[in-house]
């Protein structure tokens, strides 16, 4: 069998060029270039404005050259281009690069793609096969469609800011549903791919912040919509959560947590492993109903229960019983979890500039090719000379290019 680190990715051979900006739309082109497609990203100007934003909240995200991790993590596996598609040498520059390629894939706002000739139709007229992909705040149509977004704004039009039960809006940090919006574009993608396949013919895919945020809360909306139920009432209540579905911190202060269906079927297993045996023929606890109509005496009573033991101790105690029980792990923690590492879920890579560094592995495995990290994100310009030779432009042709400002190299 191949050695997995030789393999290809899945990709393997699909051109990529993106005109894009922080992380929605260039961390779908991240994703595909973790399954091994060639991407080439187009910057102009001070390049992306992701470069610089290293005042995350209140961490700082600056590395070492003065730039953001955060663009790192959008820009991964990628070349980079400095190229002024506004003049034309600069234009026939980006022609040729469409024509190359399978995918386009843009996150500017409407307006500007009409204004800079990035819109479908016309990139459409240069390579009639391609998938143009646009991510967005709130969608291609409607009041909203040449607004700008971020990830916090789509979280609150959609209605995640109010799941968490709080009586006023909470955002999940950090990125999520700018990640969650990514994986949707890629998916986009990967399905109008598959389909110029079968009919050979490219078509242009959106996907917006707006839009992954209510997929996101499918199971939510159809609670909503169909049986009334007020979904951002539904706060994460312990007191109100059976002890089979819930979290209990134990003697060495480290949570663990507790989901079980149906819970009928787990109480009397859970009872005898946590010495609570006199719980079975407790008239207060006898059923699902009882149980949860004295729920808050239950979860008190628990409480002390598990603060008895470690959480590992827990664990080893749960497991061979096959009750459902899981750590509630940190982040720094799941850089040690042997699962995480077991299955290249948490992956070491060596970073040019960074050094070595623990990453998120791809979460997807095939038995037949290989998919991940591949490189870091581009330097500003860093691959115009490589690129332009790749194109079939002569040494003279790049200088050339150069003094006219269509394209620059890094120095």
């Amino acid at each position: 069998m191949m050695d997995k680190t030789q393999q290809p990715g899945p990709l393997e051979g699909v051109r990529i060029v993106e005109y894009g900006v922080f992380h929605a739309g260039p961390g779908a082109t991240a994703i595909l270039g973790d399954m091994g497609a060639d991407v080439v990203k187009i910057e102009n100007g001070s390049g992306d404005p992701e470069r610089f934003w290293t005042n995350v909240g209140r961490f700082d995200f600056a590395m070492d050259n003065g730039e953001s991790l955060m663009f790192e993590v959008s820009n991964r596996n990628k070349r980079g281009i400095y190229l002024n598609i506004q003049t034309g040498p600069g234009r026939e520059v980006f022609h040729r690069l469409i024509q190359g390629a399978d995918v386009f894939m843009t996150n500017l706002r409407k307006s500007t793609k009409a204004r800079m000739g990035l819109d479908y139709e016309r990139i459409a007229r240069v390579n009639p096969r391609i998938v143009h992909a646009n991510v967005s705040g709130y969608g291609p149509e409607g009041p909203m469609s040449d607004l700008g977004a971020f990830d916090p704004l789509g979280q609150a039009r959609s209605g995640m800011t109010f799941i968490t039960g709080s009586d006023h809006p909470l955002l999940i940090h950090l990125g999520v549903l700018d990640q969650a919006t990514a994986i949707a574009a890629s998916h986009a993608i990967l399905a109008a791919l598959f389909a110029r396949e079968r009919t050979g013919r490219g078509q242009e895919v959106h996907v917006s912040l707006y839009s992954t945020g209510l997929w996101l809360l499918y199971c939510n909306m159809m609670g909503n919509n169909l049986i009334g139920a007020d979904m951002s009432k539904m706060a994460w209540d312990r007191s109100h959560n059976n002890p089979l579905r819930n979290a209990f911190v134990c003697k060495d202060g480290k949570w663990i947590l507790g989901t079980h269906h149906p819970e009928s079927r787990y109480w009397p297993t859970f009872c005898r492993a946590t010495g609570q045996d006199q719980l079975l023929d407790d008239p207060r606890f006898a059923d699902d109903q009882a149980r949860k109509a004295n729920c808050p005496e239950l979860v008190a009573l628990f409480d002390r229960v598990f603060a008895e033991k470690t959480r590992d101790e827990w664990m080893d105690l749960f497991i061979p019983l096959g009750l459902m029980f899981c750590s509630v792990q940190e982040l720094k923690e799941v850089n040690l979890d042997p699962q995480a590492l077991a299955n290249d879920y948490v992956v070491p890579f060596h970073h040019p500039r960074l050094g070595a560094v623990l990453i998120p592995g791809y979460p997807a495995h095939f038995s037949d090719a290989r998919a991940g990290t591949r490189g870091p994100a581009p330097l500003l310009a860093e691959h115009t000379d490589e690129i332009l030779t790749e194109l079939g432009y002569s040494g003279q042709d790049i200088e050339t290019l150069k003094q006219d400002g269509a394209v620059r190299q890094r120095t």
